[in-house]
């Protein structure tokens, strides 16, 4: 395979070669590169793509550069710094790979990786802090509260079903709103497995279970029921009766959150971070809390139970111990 270095090596040689092609093969072949594109990324991939050229070029016309491509170092390293105490580092790393996309479309060598810009990324991250802004936690017992004030009507039962499943399976916005009911798959315990044919993590389809408790099960069922979904239906739509069997768009996850639970700072990722600070309590494993939540590695199981990890570590273990010494001679 080659190292990441020898990667870029041969990625950049290519990139040279073609430029000097004629135009007609580099039209022909910037066209075939956008054609591919177009089942290569998802589409919310896509789309954010096309909103970070947007934003570059407009931060360009804005800044007097020039925004078509090739963009120099220089640029792309002012319009870093220009983001950073706005943006968290990792939003600023995303916005970078939308430039480094636009330039590989063209089949010209992306500026992003040119020590300027690593050089104004890092400065960023200095003064400002490379840390990720983490989603604020949405444990079970709030959950559940929220689901026992929901009444009867069609969009309470929808949205208790909504609920669930974000709270019992860890589950993504864009997957809780691509379930299908022919992915609900109920057990003998009464419990259910949620089919998740593809996710972020897992692009190209190779499939994956999550979990829905037994009230969990009953609730998405008595929706279904109602609403009279068939098979092929997404689980969750608009609640309005008659209407189109379309899925909800993601970003609607989070607004329903927040209605139900009464709480603003909330998104469709706390039930996710909430749920492991829920099993960091309870003294879940880390190995068991991944495959939960279907993370191959363990940086952000650990990084959203941080917090709960802390208390529980062996400098806190080693401390109770002594007060517990500590208690046992004053009362003698």
């Amino acid at each position: 395979m080659g190292t990441m270095y020898e990667r870029e090596m041969e990625r950049n040689q290519v990139f040279s070669v073609v430029s000097r092609s004629s135009r007609e093969n580099r039209e022909r072949l910037i066209a075939e590169y956008k054609r591919r594109s177009e089942g290569a990324f998802a589409p919310q991939t896509l789309r954010n793509y096309r909103l970070i050229v947007r934003q570059f070029r407009t931060w360009c016309v804005d800044n007097d550069h020039d925004p078509e491509p090739p963009v120099s170092p220089s640029i792309v390293a002012e319009w870093v710094e220009s983001m950073g105490g706005k943006l968290a580092a990792t939003t600023i790393e995303t916005r970078l790979w939308g430039i480094a996309e636009l330039h590989r479309s063209m089949f010209l060598v992306p500026p992003c990786r040119h020590r300027l810009v690593e050089l104004a990324l890092k400065r960023v991250k200095r003064k400002f802090g490379g840390g990720r802004r983490q989603a604020v936690a949405l444990g079970k017992a709030e959950v559940l509260g929220a689901i026992g004030r929901l009444g009867t009507s069609r969009k309470d039962l929808r949205d208790k079903a909504l609920l669930w499943i974000a709270t019992d399976s860890w589950c993504r916005a864009s997957e809780i709103v691509a379930f299908k009911v022919r992915d609900l798959l109920r057990q003998d315990d009464g419990s259910s497995l949620l089919f998740l044919e593809r996710s972020k993590t897992d692009p190209n389809g190779m499939g994956a279970y999550a979990y829905l408790s037994p009230r969990g099960a009953k609730a998405v069922m008595q929706w279904i029921q109602l609403a009279e979904l068939k098979d092929a239906d997404p689980i969750l739509t608009k609640s309005q009766p008659g209407g189109k069997k379309a899925p909800l768009d993601p970003s609607t996850v989070s607004r329903i959150m927040k209605r139900c639970t009464g709480r603003k700072d909330v998104s469709s990722h706390s039930t996710r971070v909430g749920g492991v600070q829920d099993a960091f309590r309870l003294g879940c494993d880390l190995s068991s809390i991944m495959v939960a939540g279907r993370w191959a590695s363990a940086e952000m199981p650990a990084r959203y139970g941080r917090k709960i990890l802390a208390s529980q570590s062996a400098a806190a273990q080693v401390s109770r111990a002594f007060e517990d010494d500590d208690a046992a001679e004053d009362s003698l």
